[in-house]
């Protein structure tokens, strides 16, 4: 398989041939596509919403802390899982699309990095489909595939049933290896050579992913994935600007704007004190 050798800080290459026939792109969503964790926005707008309360919040805030600090844990994600799928139960899916959808157009629209959203351009200009493939829920993953004009989108299942949520999964979390065998099945069905692919991610746990096509590029990478990258000579795109310090400032920015977010919820639960305005 070939594989491209250029590195880039900031801005990307176009995306060589081949051209469309049979030939594809999927892109990881969290720290990929967009800044952060979507999953913890779609959260925050069900407890503003009131559909679960503070603690609930404060749980996928801390977890969206340490995704920021540290990329992607497995452990966290099926935590977040469990809890979300527990949240949901009794959901309308309805009212789901429709809370992505606002989700997407309040916070999500913005935090888009413009660099990956260039490359998923280039990509349909050259007649290829795109894909985003990420283990947040289905629903908000086709908003956003929707919203930017793709193909469509790969997420984790919650089971419906008479049109609400049952608070069980179809299959599994979408994560590491389990995004390769839903890649792999989509190819089967769509036909396409994923050596003709191109595969986005920042994280070294969608390496099976990564490694199944014959484009894999690393953006906006964990330390990982990285030197996992650099030793197989794959692309690396960095989309945050300068990239130490900005990564510390968005870290801290992130873990700021969660603990900010946690204390006006706080402050709205609590109800108003006799101190002195802020």
């Amino acid at each position: 398989m070939a594989k491209a050798s250029s590195r880039r800080a900031g801005r990307a290459a176009a995306p060589a041939d081949p051209g469309p026939a049979g030939a594809a792109a999927f892109f990881d969503i969290d720290n990929t596509m967009m800044r952060g964790a979507s999953l913890f926005h779609v959260a925050y707008q069900m407890y503003r919403r009131g559909i679960f309360g503070l603690r609930d919040l404060a749980g996928i805030a801390l977890k969206q802390v340490r995704f920021s600090l540290r990329g992607e844990n497995l452990k966290d994600i099926q935590a977040a899982r469990d809890r979300a799928l527990a949240l949901a139960t009794g959901l309308l899916a309805a009212d789901v699309k429709a809370l992505g959808e606002e989700v997407y157009d309040e916070i999500i629209a913005s935090r888009i990095w413009p660099g990956t959203r260039a490359l998923a351009d280039q990509h349909l200009r050259a007649g290829r489909r795109v894909w985003l493939v990420s283990a947040t829920p289905v629903e908000v993953a086709s908003v956003i595939a929707d919203r930017l004009g793709l193909a469509g989108a790969l997420g984790t299942v919650g089971e419906i049933a008479d049109g609400a949520y049952t608070g069980r999964l179809v299959g599994e979390i979408l994560h590491g290896p389990a995004k390769a065998v839903a890649v792999r099945e989509l190819a089967v069905r769509e036909g396409l050579e994923l050596a003709r692919c191109w595969a986005y991610s920042d994280s070294y746990n969608d390496v099976p992913l990564l490694s199944l096509v014959g484009y894999p590029v690393a953006i906006n990478p964990d330390a990982r994935l990285r030197r996992y990258a650099r030793e197989r000579n794959w692309p690396v795109y960095d989309f945050r600007s300068g990239r130490r310090a900005a990564t510390l400032g968005l870290k801290l920015a992130t873990g700021a704007g969660a603990a900010y977010g946690l204390w006006r919820g706080f402050s709205r639960f609590r109800g108003p004190t006799s101190g002195p305005a802020a």
